[in-house]
């Protein structure tokens, strides 16, 4: 945006609110019909929240920041690109998959399969990329969609950088090259690139292409520095969003285990209950177990070290068990309890989640808590990936609900006016677009506010029509100049606009639904956005909602109109609520059309070129009916770790850290050794890091992954001879209140309790090309 355009809109938005200021005070003041209120009221409050959206709005649009081109991608960077796919067909995913490989900086190219599909993982060694998909330790555990998918992958990999891109979102062969340079500022966590599809008409009738938002509304955020983390299409930084998941998991652990700790308690009181009555020589032990509960809360709440709580409370439950007193159903809750208590998080896949997974729309709330934490973003305004969009209406109003919900959801769970850390910038251009789906209240009351004057004569404004003209008119076409304007000849501003209100139904819905989710710890559904036409014929019977309200406003529009012209309605009012019906139909037109449409067929031509088609098809030609045996392949990897040696603990093995730099590379390669080691008996893992000079937090998410993958197995694992370094990261990290680091290889190995295996035991492991 040029600064003359830039000053223009800030005149404007200065004009919005103080012209929208006056109208609302005389709206609340002197127009109000009290006598109807039912109707007056709602109508008011809509007006004032759509001020107040036009004020976001304007602040939003009052920093719009064009950066200039950064600097060259600097060399050696490691950089993993990520194409997360769940059900998409092999032939979409494969052409992001040769375009990601063939992206001319230096890279890894990972197919990330939720649907563990045999014949991607044949594809994927045929066109050389690597190839990722969740192992056992995911059965029965939260699988948290595309978000557990890519933590499950950040530590399976070890890249510097992680390029994210959904399955249909294909990249242009420089895109790392366009966008790596701006993370030389050791500030920047992500950068983010426009999203657009190349399946779109220019007609664009489902609203796909969002221009306004990819464009001045992603400027306007990243002046304020809360550019938006949109999922795909961006690139990270691994330590950023592995600080991210260290920091959440580190702030969360004590309520966490206090909770696990309560709950379980009142769980084996309620059992104890029932069964002591059948198994009376269990009566001591259970209540033995439930103060030893009481006990570990009691400590948690204190503030003790929570491995060490975990410890002592194994302790007590080992020898109650070793017992052989306690009825079957309350050994097995016990185990239960533990379980959930442990404060490496045994009874989840991953110990740390670096991308947050507390919502559907994971990339928002990941975004808004590195912003929280000091990191700053990048908006890139270029084109350099396009993808597929909707091809039928119920699609989109799949996607479109998804993405509203998700939002709502983190309003009301993790309301930006409350998290700590964020600029009074980042807050309200968070709140600005989680408060613009609460449009779908207004624009009911926007529909419904002409049909109860038209039927029933009971206007909701009282006043002349002098007074509305001079307050209401000036709001009104000073915001929409300040819309276009600030849209900075954006194409789809009048479609946006359309589907903003046309779309309430899916706005209210989300509300409601995402405040559910929040206030009643409801889990909400991941509905992956279908890449290919989903319905046939036309799709009215999806937008009911949109047709009844056209209905009644053209009925009530016929009668009013009837009425005013036979001298039973005022004149002005008539006049004034009949434009106001026209506005309507010509907001709600704009769903009939996406009913109507029935996707781009041969009118819009494939951007990709020829060799990228002709080796997908050759590709797919080739497996798709030849489905192999399911194999997993070993992960190779440089051993930063040094062989293994027995301890002086019997069942213990040793690892001693040979590398100074203890980062995501070296924690990789102890994983991998560990694995392989905790194959057999239940094993007690010692990590020497005596030698360790530097540690990066994905070396510390990684080990805190590793004892709970070890402990999930019935093991234990110990970290023992930390350098002041090491000892310092641990407690800038904040995890002194997590667990203690022994000094020495004696206390290490001295025998504790180890926790009771996962009865369905397993590994994370990765494929990768032969």
């Amino acid at each position: 945006m040029s600064n003359t355009r830039l000053l223009a809109v800030r005149c404007l938005a200065l004009l919005v609110v103080a012209l929208g200021g006056s109208y609302m005070a005389w709206r609340w003041t002197s127009t109000v019909a009290w006598d109807a209120w039912w109707i007056a009221v709602p109508l008011v409050l809509a007006e004032s929240y759509s001020l107040g959206e036009s004020v976001l709005y304007g602040i939003t649009m009052w920093n719009a920041r064009r950066r200039p081109d950064p600097p060259p991608a600097g060399h050696g960077h490691s950089v993993d690109i990520f194409i997360a796919t769940y059900n998409e067909p092999i032939e979409i995913v494969l052409r992001t998959a040769v375009a990601a490989r063939d992206v001319t900086y230096p890279h890894q190219t990972w197919i990330l399969d939720d649907g563990d599909r045999p014949e991607f993982a044949e594809a994927a060694h045929r066109i050389g990329v690597g190839y990722i998909v969740r192992g056992p330790d995911w059965e029965g555990r939260p699988r948290f969609a595309k978000a557990g998918n890519v933590n499950n992958a950040l530590f399976e990999t070890s890249g510097e950088f992680i390029a994210v891109l959904d399955a249909d979102q294909v990249p242009e062969p420089h895109f790392l090259d366009r966008v790596l340079g701006y993370f030389d500022d050791p500030e920047v966590a992500f950068v983010q690139t426009p999203q657009q599809f190349w399946n779109a008409p220019a007609s664009d009738p489902l609203g796909s292409q969002a221009e306004l938002f990819y464009g001045p509304i992603q400027q306007g955020k990243d002046g304020w520095g809360a550019a938006f983390f949109c999922g795909s299409n961006a690139v990270l930084r691994r330590e950023a969003v592995m600080a991210l998941g260290l920091t959440m998991f580190s702030r969360s652990a004590a309520e966490r285990v206090r909770k696990a700790l309560r709950d379980g308690r009142r769980r084996l009181q309620g059992l104890a209950d029932k069964h002591i009555g059948g198994h009376p020589d269990s009566a001591l032990p259970c209540r033995r177990a439930v103060a030893a509960l009481a006990q570990a809360e009691t400590r948690v709440r204190k503030g003790d070290v929570l491995d060490e709580v975990n410890f002592d409370l194994r302790t007590v439950a080992n020898t109650l068990i070793a017992t052989r007193m306690l009825a079957q159903p309350i050994e097995d809750a016990l185990g239960d309890i533990l379980e959930r208590a442990d404060v490496a998080r045994t009874n989840q896949a991953l110990a740390i989640d670096p991308i947050v997974t507390s919502s559907i729309t994971e990339d928002m709330a990941t975004a808004m808590h590195l912003h929280a934490l000091g990191w700053s973003s990048v908006y890139h305004h270029e084109v350099l990936v396009r993808g597929i969009a909707p091809e039928d209406v119920r699609t989109m109003l799949s996607q479109r609900t998804r993405w509203a919900t998700g939002t709502m959801q983190v309003f009301f769970s993790d309301n930006p006016l409350l998290v700590r850390g964020l600029t009074i910038g980042q807050r309200l251009m968070y709140l600005a677009t989680m408060t613009s789906y609460l449009n779908g209240f207004a624009a009911l009351v926007y529909i419904a506010a002409p049909i109860v004057f038209l039927l029933t004569g009971i206007f909701p404004i009282n006043c002349d029509s002098i007074a509305f003209f001079v307050y209401f008119m000036p709001f009104f076409v000073s915001s929409q100049v300040l819309f276009v304007v600030a849209g900075n000849r954006a194409k789809g501003l009048w479609r946006g606009q359309q589907m903003s209100f046309a779309l309430f139904p899916v706005w209210i819905k989300a509300a409601l639904s995402g405040a559910v989710a929040a206030f009643f710890n409801k889990t909400l559904t991941f509905s992956v956005t279908e890449k290919t036409k989903q319905a046939s014929g036309v799709g009215m019977r999806h937008v009911i909602p949109q047709l009844v309200a056209i209905a009644a406003l053209v009925l009530a529009g016929a009668y009013g109109a009837v009425q005013a012209l036979e001298g039973q309605r005022p004149g002005f009012a008539s006049v004034i609520t009949l434009a106001w019906v026209v506005t309507d139909l010509a907001l709600l037109a704009s769903m009939v059309r996406a009913a109507r449409y029935q996707g781009s067929g041969d009118s819009v031509e494939s951007p990709f070129p020829a060799h990228v088609t002709a080796e997908v098809d050759d590709v797919v030609n080739r497996v798709s009916y030849r489905r192999p045996a399911r194999r997993r392949l070993a992960v190779p990897t440089e051993v930063a770790c040094e062989g293994a040696q027995q301890s002086l603990l019997a069942t213990a093995t040793e690892y001693h850290c040979a590398a100074t730099r203890f980062d995501a590379a070296a924690a990789l390669a102890l994983r991998s050794n560990v694995r392989d080691a905790a194959a057999g008996q239940p094993p007690v893992v010692l990590i020497d890091v005596s030698g360790v000079r530097t540690v990066t937090p994905s070396a510390v998410a990684g080990t805190l992954d590793l004892m709970r993958m070890v402990r999930a197995r019935g093991g234990d694992l110990r970290i023992f001879g930390a350098s002041r370094s090491f000892t310092m990261a641990h407690e800038t990290m904040s995890l002194s209140h997590i667990t203690r680091l022994p000094g020495e290889h004696a206390e290490a190995s001295r025998p504790r309790p180890l926790p009771t295996a996962r009865r369905t035991p397993g590994a994370h492991h990765r494929r990768v090309p032969a």
